[in-house]
């Protein structure tokens, strides 16, 4: 039927661009540095937490959002120059264990801090559905799509409209060449590690009325995430967000007419085949010669 087929595609769609947001922040990352920060996940459940613990002590929702952010941000920053900067040209690998290290530390605190429990947001604007031919989709999904939207066009003018943004990409490109003119790579990636923190955060705001948040729900979120940027392309933009949409619409599809117990199985069922017909994903990772 066609209403049950919308509501696979809405729910694909809206999962597909929280999968997106965490990818891009895989490739900002990876792009500066070569590093997979499988910390990213929680990033996205940070700014979840942080917002509604925030709310539940009285704070306005639009401060609550602005404090989890920052908040986030300041996490990334310490994590790059507390955890990788001090590791200095160490081997890919390490950089990549430290990570993982430092997501199961930022779990561990949540946490201790806050319990094991599940935490609800409010919906932005309230949670009444709206009908579209014969399907429904929540007003909080449409913030998710619009937001998602926004990020992405902030972006684009930010790496090809701003010398920052462009001093980024010269990164990505040939760090040598980078620093050779001039270009503070240290900072870059910095600045990376906290671009990619706050698009973690948001996206864990924005997607917290859906589906509650708690220590653990960056696992998930952030492995979903590194599988939609290999699919696309680790390093490439465009590529995130398309393999985060593709990788949401395989789900919710998948889960709508096979069953939902292989809902978690698509994604890496997806990155297995996308490694062994397409190892560089489908635009292309960046590569990096050394001679």
């Amino acid at each position: 039927m066609l209403s049950q087929f919308l509501q696979f595609l809405f729910s694909g769609i809206t999962n597909g661009s929280i999968y997106a947001l965490a990818a891009l922040g895989f490739s900002i990352i990876y792009n500066a540095s070569g590093v997979i920060n499988f910390a990213q996940g929680e990033f996205i459940m940070l700014g979840g937490m942080g917002t509604v613990i925030m709310v539940a002590a009285g704070v306005p929702l639009p401060l609550a959002i602005l404090i989890a952010v920052l908040v986030t941000a300041l996490v990334g920053m310490a994590l790059e120059k507390f955890a990788v900067e001090p590791a200095g040209n160490a081997e890919v690998v390490t950089l990549i264990i430290i990570t993982i290290g430092a997501s199961i530390f930022i779990q561990g605190v949540v946490q201790a801090v806050f319990g094991k429990g599940q935490h609800a947001l409010k919906p932005f604007s309230g949670d009444t559905p709206i009908n579209i031919g014969g399907a429904t989709i929540l007003p909080q999904s449409l913030w998710v799509l619009g937001v998602t939207a926004v990020i992405v066009v902030l972006l684009w003018w930010f790496f090809n409209r701003t010398l920052l943004g462009k001093a980024m990409l010269a990164t990505a490109h040939n760090p040598l060449a980078a620093r050779l003119v001039g270009i503070n790579t240290r900072f870059i990636l910095l600045l990376s590690f906290v671009l990619s923190a706050v698009l973690g955060a948001i996206a864990g705001i924005i997607v917290a009325p859906i589906t509650l948040t708690s220590y653990d729900v960056g696992i998930m979120l952030g492995l979903k995430g590194f599988v939609a940027a290999t699919l696309g392309g680790l390093g490439n933009g465009l590529g995130a967000v398309v393999g985060g949409l593709l990788l949401g619409l395989t789900e919710a599809m998948a889960a709508g007419y096979l069953s939902s117990q292989y809902k978690d199985a698509v994604p890496f069922v997806l990155i297995i085949l996308v490694l062994f017909f397409m190892p560089r994903g489908l635009f292309g990772a960046r590569v990096t010669e050394r001679v």
